[in-house]
């Protein structure tokens, strides 16, 4: 039976269509398959078996939420491009295309794009094959969207079913987040519970994204990241490079960073975004020290019970009143103050067990889209021993993005 979609993820799928945010997840392979052909087959077998990967959108009354309904993988939903220089710079400069063409979720809620072979990728021994899968956000936030990926590349973990949740009455849920928002008020001011940090000042990073867009990598072994997490190092060397690109040590520089939220998901879209301090003046122990206290501090919020009255009287939303707000988004509007100077996500992805057909997997990657004041987004993506930090970046936040990477990259 068709199963009615949540208020967040509703929310993405409506949101899409004033501001793109498909998923673009690459995942690069040590070599060609034997059978390029047989490969794909098994993919699409794969994704055929896989409930999370054969649903599509059915979008009817605009006074009802939109369904989820079955549907069956097309062939067409895995495209083979062939690039005229078959560099891995050349391929990364198609992939930053790929978002220009996003998905329509009424027809399919994915796509996966192959390049093969692909010369010059990062650790490879030679032509490789890189698969990007584009997810549109409504479909998965970027665990799920990992599960996925994992599954149609060989792994035996299925892709864990959303729990669903009564959406209750707004009034009563309405009651509930703001009698826990009071406690969460009273438990900060009495120092129980951890001050959030508030908006801080927009920089040229957080103009609307305009002229050329490009994506890069960097990669580490892990043992060359000097920090308690792969996340805090990538967070410290973003400091560094981000200072140094925009001039200054600004002490209110921060970051928007992704977490995921506690609990069981109850929605596709399990995540929040903290804003962490990047101290870019402090020594590089002192500054992975405050960024990791932030990043705890940010997950003792979450873990508040206001966070999660907050999330059930959001998901109690009727329909045409969230319509309605979205309808109200403005995206040409430009904020003075901001949650983030720069985005940063990072996920690790397991063991590095996956495979096309019969190559195993070197690296994998995403490059999180812009918003209309986000032009230089960062991810930090791990795999077996490996990490990738990627970097997205628009003209108008970063006018060399060569330059800017070998700033990171002597950072980390």
């Amino acid at each position: 039976m068709p199963n009615r979609m949540t208020a967040i993820d509703a929310q993405f799928y409506w949101l899409s269509a004033k501001v793109p945010s498909d998923e673009i997840m690459l995942y690069a392979f040590d070599g060609q398959p034997t059978d390029f052909e047989r490969a794909v087959e098994e993919l699409g077998t794969r994704a055929q078996e896989c409930n999370a990967l054969t649903i599509r959108v059915q979008d009817g009354s605009p006074l009802t939420y939109p369904r989820w309904v079955s549907t069956a993988v097309e062939p067409s939903q895995i495209v083979r491009h062939h690039l005229d220089d078959d560099s891995w710079h050349s391929c990364l400069k198609t992939v930053a295309r790929l978002a220009d063409d996003p998905l329509d979720i009424r027809r399919a809620a994915w796509r996966m794009h192959v390049f093969t072979p692909v010369r010059d990728i990062p650790g490879s021994t030679g032509p490789g094959t890189v698969a990007v899968m584009q997810f549109a956000h409504a479909l998965c936030d970027g665990p799920r969207a990992i599960n996925m990926a994992a599954w149609l590349f060989g792994r035996e973990v299925p892709v864990p079913a959303v729990a669903r949740e009564s959406r209750g009455f707004l009034p009563w849920r309405a009651i509930e987040a703001a009698r826990a928002h009071r406690r969460q008020l009273s438990d900060t001011h009495s120092g129980l519970l951890p001050a959030a940090i508030g908006p801080r000042p927009a920089r040229a990073t957080n103009a609307r994204p305009t002229g050329r867009r490009s994506v890069r990598t960097l990669l580490r072994h892990r043992s060359q990241l000097d920090g308690p997490t792969a996340t805090v190092a990538a967070l410290a060397a973003v400091s560094g490079a981000l200072s140094g690109h925009l001039g200054n040590r600004d002490e209110s520089l921060v970051a928007e960073v992704t977490m995921a939220k506690p609990g069981v998901p109850h929605s596709h879209n399990h995540f929040a975004n903290a804003t962490v301090g990047l101290y870019p003046g402090l020594s590089r122990p002192a500054r992975a020290q405050r960024i990791a206290a932030d990043l705890a501090n940010a997950r003792r919020r979450s873990e508040h019970p206001a966070a999660r009255a907050e999330d059930r009287a959001f998901a109690a939303t009727p329909a045409p009143l969230l319509r309605w707000g979205i309808g109200l988004f403005d995206p040409e509007a430009q904020p003075s103050q901001v949650s983030g100077n720069t985005v940063v996500s990072s996920i690790y992805r397991g063991p590095a067990d996956l495979r096309f057909g019969d190559v195993p997997v070197l690296l994998t990657a995403v490059y999180p889209g812009l918003s209309p004041a986000m032009g230089l987004v960062h991810g930090v993506w791990g795999i077996g021993d490996v990490v990738t930090v990627s970097v997205h970046a628009a003209e108008s936040a970063v006018g060399d993005i060569d330059e800017y990477l070998a700033r990171l990259d002597a950072e980390l």
